[in-house]
């Protein structure tokens, strides 16, 4: 049930610049609860001229976060360019109790050493993407902190056991026999209590916070706040179109990964995958990215959108001359060229054999997959194919080659 106090009827026909910003909320998200109520906010802060609060938590975890993490900060940069005020919260607080979303088994803890370092390393990459100047950075301690023993059994007591055990994780958890501590019953209820203390009219997180999410407005209402709308965002495709970006899958894009490389791995994804990625990653509007896909369609090679989405997610976490660099790096590789900088090995053993070189100077993992790399014609030596396996390099200098990307200066002696 809303209950917004006075609000405009949603109902009635929007102005555009509520429209733009509707549209601008919506783009790419999987959910918006509720969405009437978002509208009467939009309404309400266009006739105030008063800013909406919009809410990110997130726990500092892992020290470094990939492209799929971006997702959500895109589109808080998104709400934050429409003029509304942006909290990037640090759960350094919350870290210590561990997130059970999705786990089927008790978190451990962080020590407080982890969380500092981590916090630390979380904002510096999220300010690639928010802008830092019109970014409120918090931390949860702040109020979390001062509960104390009485608060905290206070708040406990503005949920049930029953709608807890509702959430799918613990539910399965329970059923499954596996173990429950009641001190992560806390993390939904500390989550929550973070939306009252920050009075925040919207929260952001992935589709696995829903539960979470939901308590923040729950709890909201319980102390007499307005209570706010939730959006929830899709988990980003990897890079090989199937598995949702992961480290573990290995088809991730590290937002710290050098120029070259990221460029070459956007490049990579294919063309279906690579509209998914416009909505969800790419800064260009809606309608820029409707008028790129027609000239595609109408057809425009699909590789020229693809460049543009490479140089301009590689322009965002290193800088534009970086990107054009990349660009022709990539294109001087994908001609058999060889790129201006590359490692330099020194080896001893001349005359030595090619597949124990590809192995010492780590461009294969070992001397039989350096022979099939051999067999499939993916290795050069000074730009010449090598197809011979028993092949022996004398003293010298060389440049070696294995597929499209590897690259050594291999001093041999």
């Amino acid at each position: 049930m809303s209950i917004l106090p006075e609000s405009p009827d949603a109902t009635s026909p929007l102005s555009d610049a509520v429209q733009h910003a509707l549209a601008v909320t919506l783009r790419g998200c999987e959910e918006l609860l509720p969405q009437d109520d978002w509208i009467k906010k939009l309404i309400r802060s266009q006739n105030t001229g008063q800013p909406l609060r919009i809410k990110l938590g997130l726990d500092p975890t892992a020290p470094d976060i990939h492209l799929g993490h971006t997702v959500v900060l895109n589109k808080m940069r998104q709400l934050q360019d429409l003029g509304h005020t942006v909290i990037f919260l640090i759960g350094d607080f919350t870290s210590l109790i561990g997130d059970p979303s999705g786990r089927n088994s008790t978190r451990p803890p962080l020590t407080a050493e982890q969380i500092k370092a981590n916090a630390e390393t979380y904002y510096q990459q999220a300010s690639r993407v928010l802008d830092p100047a019109r970014t409120e950075i918090r931390y949860n301690s702040e109020w979390c902190d001062q509960l104390g023993a009485r608060g905290m059994i206070q708040l406990a007591s503005r949920y049930t056991v029953a709608r807890m055990m509702e959430r799918n994780d613990f539910h399965e958890r329970f059923h499954a026999g596996n173990s429950i501590s009641i001190h992560e019953f806390l993390y939904p209820l500390m989550q929550g209590y973070d939306s009252v203390a920050l009075k925040a009219d919207i929260e952001l997180g992935g589709t696995d916070q829903k539960f979470n999410l939901l308590m923040g407005r729950h709890l909201q209402q319980e102390y007499g706040q307005e209570p706010q709308c939730i959006l929830t965002m899709p988990l980003l495709e990897g890079l090989d179109g199937v598995e949702k970006m992961s480290k573990s899958k290995n088809n991730y894009i590290g937002i710290t990964e050098d120029a070259n490389t990221m460029f070459a791995k956007v490049l990579s994804i294919s063309d279906t995958l690579m509209w998914d990625w416009y909505t969800l990653l790419s800064f260009k509007s809606l309608a820029e990215i409707a008028a790129l896909r027609a000239e595609i369609a109408g057809g425009r090679n699909p590789k020229d959108a693809k460049v543009a989405l490479a140089k301009e997610i590689t322009a965002r976490f290193h800088s534009a001359a970086a990107a054009e660099a990349a660009e022709q790096d990539f294109i001087n590789r994908s001609k058999g060229g060889v790129p201006d900088e590359i490692p330099e090995v020194a080896l001893t053993g001349a005359p030595l054999g090619i597949g124990a070189l590809l192995k010492q100077a780590n461009l294969a993992p070992s001397t039989s997959e350096a022979n099939r790399l051999i067999d499939g014609g993916g290795v050069r030596v000074d730009g010449g194919v090598v197809s011979d396996r028993g092949l022996k390099l004398d003293a010298g200098t060389y440049v070696v080659q294995v597929g499209k990307r590897k690259f050594a200066r291999v001093n041999l002696a």
